[in-house]
């Protein structure tokens, strides 16, 4: 351990960097690796702190280990000089997994050689002046700079950030002229909303104008600090708690963070909040980033709230001894609610609560007999809130390093902070929380990112609700987080509701101030969008009527092409046998002719999709079942070709020598839109179940052209809707959604 400290230490990390680092097992590894690689190919030159800073940037986001050393190398050798050109490197390794790597492909992609002289700068970016200059003139410092670094990036990929910065600076001062008053004014807020739609770039940081941001004497030396560290590049950060599934709320999270993040050019991090270890599975973290990744999102880091323990336990000892935090000895009991009674232990000397603070860390306090408190109050009046509490529960990370945690209070702002954040974006539940967010950051003095809160999503006919599912679970309601009846991420999965609708349905949503309440056939509508362009076709009877066609000889067999998208045949075709017997559904015949019905009786012939031929009815087979009327069981037809037959009224779907499955057809699983609301459901949520959200049926038939169908593969049953294959078995079939919206639904 200590050789390995030693030699993470050697590259150029802190001492702090290189212990958090150990305690990450594949960082750890990986890095490792990478050093020792490097040392053999830089020889007694040794590894300078440039490229160790690029070494442990590739180590942390490498997915690919087999690609390390051919990296490692690339670094040492100054071919990959720049984090623009690393970043450049992953993404062509990522993409070509195949042996071996092209090596002039692979330098074209990443600028290997390219440079990149002053004067090209300098031409680059006065013409981009000129192709601006009626606008630039027109609005003066309150045109949007960030669009010409935009651009001028873009012109020249693999120059210097701050050279062409400062290129731009120069050159638009030339331009204009030092400010005026005029230009120093606030410019006329936009809708935060559309920022996001119109994908207009905010790259230039400007937290310090948010509304109810407080500026100290440090602010803007602050975010100059911030803005050489990120280029004013946007950064967001999606951060769960590892301690349950996500759901359709966090689909709009994720889209929003993510999708802010892709449309400034900007950066997002998915970060665990791991600060409650009694709660916390390492399934959670999977299933999480799993869930982030199917969504169509690659985090620019993984990162945890744990990372950065001992930091933060650092700035809160000082900011006990900045006078802002106080060891308290109040029970939980006691601080529960926004009236709780003021802390007698309020004004007692920091350099005892200094003393207290490392005696919690030491585990010489039971749990709940001391907190250390945060001398604030906040936006929801609530005072002194907890910034540490004890808990002898080992972390799923750092074992039992510690006994004390920081909570969401105190860690969220600070974490933001120490990763450079320049969006925290929250739901709007989190507004009465700006306030302590803005006043840790500057009561301790480090640089302040801005909230901004918008409207979460809800869905009628469900909860979404952690503690609610797991009461679902634990009564057998629903078989696990990933019942098909639910709306965590992973049940919508499980159902066969591609990613792509689920994002489309974020859009249509939209960003809002509001909360919202969305019916959930809003977002069925979405996934049909999808899948009916998606998901071949396939005939599948799910009540099935044997037929035998007395006219083709017993044995007979033949193929018949079914088109996989008949809107588009181009897209394919699979073949399904045809034989004299077929199977159709029950549905599909009446002994007695009804009015509007077009489908197969005595009096009425009806065409098979696809097969080319009109069956005519010929007799049908009984027989007696208990305590039910005679069964019709069998029918026998004749057919002939549908070119010579008159045009039948209707063409129904059939299976023959088809496989056994079984289907799964859901519904809602509560009965009324708002299961939580005691004022309609007075006994709770558990007494709303609908007793017929989910029917199985064991003897359904489908044709053969599934049968290489892998797990969660989707497709269009013809007539019947779309259906999606179980994870558990070949032959279990998920219905997603119907062909059609249910007109019966409100």
């Amino acid at each position: 351990m200590a050789d390995t400290l030693t030699l993470f230490t050697s590259i150029g990390l802190s001492e702090q960097k290189a212990k958090e680092t150990l305690k990450n097992e594949a960082l750890s590894s990986a890095l490792k690796d990478a050093i020792i690689q490097a040392r053999r190919t830089c020889g007694a030159s040794g590894v300078d702190k440039a490229i160790g800073t690029l070494l442990y940037s590739m180590a942390s986001r490498l997915k690919d280990p087999k690609r390390l050393a051919f990296l490692s190398d690339g670094i040492v050798q100054c071919k990959i000089c720049t984090e623009l050109q690393l970043a450049a490197a992953l993404e062509f390794v990522k993409s070509h997994p195949q042996d071996p790597i092209n090596q002039g492909e692979f330098d074209e992609a990443c600028g290997v050689g390219v440079a990149i002289t002053p004067e090209q700068i300098e031409e680059a970016v006065e013409s981009l002046i000129k192709k601006h200059k009626e606008q630039l003139l027109k609005e003066r410092y309150h045109f949007n700079m960030g669009l010409l670094m935009g651009e001028a990036r873009s012109a020249l990929k693999w120059a210097d950030g701050k050279v062409v910065k400062n290129e731009v600076d120069l050159q638009v001062l030339h331009l204009l002229g030092p400010k005026t008053e005029a230009d120093l004014e606030k410019k006329v807020k936009v809708a935060r909303v559309h920022l996001f739609k119109r994908k207009r770039s905010t790259a230039k940081q400007t937290n310090y104008k948010t509304e109810g941001y407080v500026v100290t004497p440090n602010t803007m030396d602050l975010l100059k600090k911030h803005m050489e560290l990120t280029g004013g590049q946007i950064r967001s950060r999606f951060p769960p708690e590892p301690n349950g599934i996500l759901h359709i709320g966090h689909a709009k999270a994720i889209n929003f963070n993510f999708g802010f993040a892709k449309a400034n050019n900007g950066i997002c991090f998915l970060r665990y909040d791991d600060t409650n270890p009694e709660k916390e599975e390492e399934k959670y973290f999977t299933a999480i980033r799993d869930m982030v990744e199917w969504l169509g999102y690659e985090p620019f880091a993984v990162t945890h709230a744990s990372d950065n323990f001992q930091q933060l336990y650092d700035l809160a000892v000082d900011l006990v001894r900045r006078g802002h935090a106080f060891v308290c000895h109040q029970k939980g009991e006691e601080l529960k609610g926004h009236n709780a009674p003021p802390s007698p232990w309020r004004d007692r000397p920091a350099e005892e609560s200094l003393v207290l603070f490392d005696r919690m860390k030491k585990g010489l306090f039971a749990e709940g007999e001391a907190t250390l408190r945060m001398k604030m109050v906040m936006e929801d009046g609530k005072l002194d809130p907890v910034a540490y509490r004890i808990k002898y529960t080992p972390h799923h990370r750092t074992g039992d390093e510690w006994c004390i945690y920081p909570t969401y209070d105190y860690t969220h702002c600070l974490c933001d902070s120490i990763e450079n954040i320049t969006h925290s974006l929250c739901t709007k539940e989190f507004q009465a929380r700006r306030s302590s967010y803005f006043w840790l950051c500057n009561a301790l003095d480090v640089y302040c990112p801005v909230q901004w809160e918008y409207g979460r999503l809800n869905l009628t006919y469900t909860v979404v609700s952690k503690r609610k599912i797991i009461k679902l679970v634990e009564t057998g309601v629903v078989r696990d987080w990933d019942d098909p009846r639910l709306f965590t991420l992973t049940a919508l999965r499980r159902r066969g509701f591609p990613p792509e609708a689920i994002n489309n349905f974020c859009a249509r949503v939209g960003v809002t101030v509001s909360q919202t309440t969305t019916e959930p056939h809003l977002l069925e509508a979405c996934v049909r969008d999808v899948l009916n362009d998606t998901a071949p076709r396939a005939m599948a009877v799910l009540q099935p009527l044997r037929v035998t066609i007395a006219n083709l000889p017993e044995g007979s067999k033949s193929d018949v092409r079914v088109p996989d998208f008949p809107a588009n045949e181009a897209k394919g075709s699979h073949a399904v046998p045809f034989s004299s017997t077929i199977f159709i559904e029950q549905s599909d015949f009446r002994e007695v002719m009804e009015k509007g019905y077009k489908r197969l009786t005595p009096d009425q012939p009806v065409g098979l999709r696809h097969a080319g031929y009109v069956i005519s009815f010929q007799k049908v087979i009984k027989v007696r079942l208990p305590r039910v009327s005679r069964c019709v069981v069998e029918l026998e037809v004749t057919c002939c070709s549908s070119e010579t037959a008159e045009k039948p009224k209707a063409f129904i779907h059939w299976v023959s020598q088809p496989l056994t499955c079984e289907v799964r057809l859901y519904e809602r699983l509560f009965l009324h839109k708002h299961p939580e609301d005691q004022s309609v459901v007075p006994n709770g949520f558990l007494s709303d179940i609908n007793p017929d959200s989910l029917h199985v049926i064991s003897g359904a038939l489908v044709d053969t052209s599934v049968k290489r169908a892998k797990a969660l593969d989707r497709f269009q049953f013809e007539r019947v809707g779309y259906f999606s294959l179980d994870p558990d078995s070949t032959l279990i079939f998920n219905r997603t959604v119907t062909l059609k919206e249910d007109p019966g639904k409100i």
